[in-house]
């Protein structure tokens, strides 16, 4: 497969994650009485960081929305990539190393402290990236 088409599949699969993990806002499993608890602690106790009064619950949803931002923005990017990989993939080796790399870390981190539907489609992108990534390479050598 040349470098074009495993990025634009890479595209896809980061803009299904972005969708599935928005879909999951407020990501939160909380069907019993124990975690309700814990959300409502979570919820009920604010303190002063830098200025601003936060619960860690603003920090929880925070960060969710934040990720999905930037799993949008990845998939992007990388369509984007696919575009400018069909004249000079070689050139972008360097940058899809890059999301390689976070890539990997994502899905180790997701495999570490979440569960097996992120860990693996950030294990499908990176597989993706690898594979465009030599694919530019090949690119450069012929």
């Amino acid at each position: 497969m040349q470098a074009p088409l495993l990025l634009r599949i890479a595209a896809v699969i980061s803009f299904l994650y972005f969708a599935g993990h928005t879909a999951g806002m407020p990501w939160t499993p909380a069907t019993g009485p124990a975690e309700l608890t814990v959300l409502e602690e979570m919820k009920g106790h604010s303190f002063e960081a830098q200025g601003s009064v936060r619960s860690y619950w603003d920090y929880y949803f925070g960060f969710g929305i934040i990720i999905s931002g930037f799993l949008l923005a990845q998939a992007v990017v990388l369509w984007q990539l696919a575009s400018l990989a069909k004249t000079d993939a070689a050139r972008l080796r360097p940058v899809i190393a890059t999301i390689l790399v976070a890539c990997v870390v994502n899905t180790v981190l997701a495999w570490l402290y979440f569960f097996a539907v992120p860990a693996v489609m950030a294990a499908a992108i990176s597989v993706c990236l690898l594979l465009a990534f030599i694919a530019a390479g090949r690119a450069r050598a012929s």
